[in-house]
């Protein structure tokens, strides 16, 4: 007999895969294609046999994304974009959460102040796997990217600390801002802290490792341990891991072999692509939650997503308020300015545009307690909020992106090696080592491999001369190369299905194809790097 756990997962891995088809096929956001499947799962007659347990969801699910992002997040590029990304974590979520706690008050003024600020304080904070599903399909200037992804990293302890002290207040009907000081500076240097340790915990333990699989495993149990630990330790899971990813990330390049870090980085992308086809499912099914907390359709049902398309207009609008001062007021400081000059109105176009909602609001309104004031309301609003800015922002990011054309220049002047100077910097080096060895009468020992080397630094070196005028010739070169890959591959196909070799020989060449095939990919600009 098949166990509901059992149904459920296949159900919704089933679901994943149609509804990613779906998206590809419509050449829409995957993010959003997972929600409306969501919602019309949640709408059909019969009742899906489970409930959403937020604090279940948001453990199983947010660690593990929250560490991905950080791990591919370049700490450079994070550092030196601190400025902008702090005005949006901690600037932009404060006001938001006003001017929706103002905007509540006003529709609903026998609701507590208090309550109003509850609801700002859980739609503030842009969610870091909605953003992270987003971009990655969006061709966004890097560092927008950096920017937008490193405010839903770190917004957690703001939203968080302002979460907690307006649902105490609405209870309790005090406030007191000693305490709130306290509360974020505790939930974030906490926090802080706590991935600090885990991080360089992490590091140990994982170079000590020889066994992939092992190393693999070790990987998601950290996220999740740090994230309990920080948690029960009552500081911020969040900024718990994300420094640790970002610590993990910056040490994985000496400490992981080639082997390790490919086949880690595989089964990463598989499961960061489960994890978010189902944490969005999972927000489109909560809509079942929200027709019930309404009492069915009727003129007060009708009234009160009036007033959450309302409150999403606030959210949507004090984002673009906030952010074009921050970005050109800061900049009247002439050390600013010289540092970082005023981009084009593009940039905070997009910037205020891209500000997807998503599990980690849909959990803490679901959070609340049963007797919370105007709990049915606020999770119907923060429901509609996360519906409209990924359904709506997700999906129109990518066209406004492309009609924009934003440029956004990194900050300082520090100039960096194109790919093909860095290449041939490396390749030098690999020169030096094998050119070191040499026998008893002072001849190279390995003549053909300084040659293969010393033809890769000849071709980068031309590269950098005649730069455009070689791309029909490199893509003509890798055209080649990349058919004589698949022309030994039809061979060695050949030769198994002939019987002429056995299947752990077709696996050893199979495998070095497959690594050429990828390096040929990579360097003729075919495949993407993988994030």
């Amino acid at each position: 007999m098949t166990h509901a756990p059992f149904t459920i997962l296949l159900a919704l891995l089933i679901a994943a895969l149609l509804l990613s088809l779906v998206a590809k096929h419509l050449r829409m956001p995957p993010a959003a294609a997972y929600v409306i499947g969501g919602m019309a799962l949640a709408l059909t007659p019969a009742k899906p046999p489970f409930t959403i347990d937020p604090e279940f969801i948001l453990t199983l699910f947010l660690p593990p994304l929250l560490q991905a992002s950080a791990y591919f997040t370049v700490w450079r590029d994070f550092k030196a974009n601190l400025r902008p990304i702090l005005m949006l974590a901690i600037g932009a979520v404060i006001f938001t959460t006003l001017v929706v706690g103002l905007v509540v008050h006003a529709l609903l003024p026998e609701l507590p102040l208090a309550a109003g600020f509850c609801l700002g304080a859980i739609v503030s904070p842009p969610d870091a796997v909605a953003a992270k599903a987003v971009l990655q399909r969006v061709p966004v200037p890097p560092r927008l990217v950096t920017i937008l992804e490193g405010e839903s990293l770190v917004n957690d302890a703001s939203g968080l600390m302002l979460y907690r002290l307006a649902a105490a207040a609405a209870l309790t009907g005090v406030f007191d801002w000693s305490d709130a000081a306290i509360m974020f500076g505790r939930l974030s240097a906490g926090g802080v802290a706590v991935g600090l340790v885990a991080g360089l915990f992490a590091n140990g333990a994982m170079s000590r490792l020889r066994d992939t699989q092992l190393l693999i495993l070790a990987s998601f149990l950290i996220s999740w341990a740090t994230y309990v630990g920080a948690e029960a330790l009552h500081v911020s899971g969040v900024l718990a891991v994300v420094t640790a990813g970002l610590l993990m990330g910056w040490a994985q390049h000496a400490i992981l072999d080639a082997q390790s870090r490919i086949e880690m980085q595989t089964v990463w992308r598989a499961a960061v692509f489960v994890m978010e086809a189902m944490v969005f499912i999972l927000i489109g099914l909560a809509l079942r939650k929200v027709v019930e907390g309404l009492g069915g359709v009727n003129a007060a049902a009708a009234s009160a997503v009036v007033n959450a398309l309302i409150v999403t207009a606030a959210v949507i609008g004090a984002r673009f308020v906030w952010v074009f001062p921050a970005t050109y007021l800061p900049r009247l400081a002439p050390a600013v300015r010289n540092y970082d000059p005023c981009p084009s109105v593009s940039v905070p176009i997009v910037v205020g545009w891209a500000g997807m909602r998503g599990v980690v609001s849909l959990a803490a309104a679901l959070a609340l307690p049963a007797d919370f004031p105007g709990r049915d309301f606020i999770v119907l609003a923060t429901f509609v909020v996360i519906a409209v800015t990924v359904l709506l922002q997700g999906a129109t990011l990518g066209p406004l992106v492309d009609w924009l054309k934003p440029t956004a220049r990194p900050p300082g002047a520090v100039a960096h090696l194109d790919d093909h100077a860095a290449r041939e910097k490396v390749y030098q080096a690999a020169i030096l080592v094998v050119a070191a060895e040499v026998d008893g009468d002072g001849k190279e020992r390995h003549p053909m491999l300084l040659e293969e080397y010393r033809r890769r630094v000849t071709i980068l070196q031309r590269a950098q001369r005649e730069g455009d005028a070689l791309i029909e010739t490199k893509r003509a070169h890798f055209a080649m190369a990349l058919a004589a890959v698949g022309g030994a591959r039809a061979e060695l196909l050949r030769l198994h299905r002939a019987g002429d070799i056995h299947d752990a020989t077709l696996h050893a060449i199979e495998a070095e194809l497959d690594l050429e095939e990828s390096r040929l990919q990579r360097l003729s600009g075919e495949a993407a790097p993988a994030h």
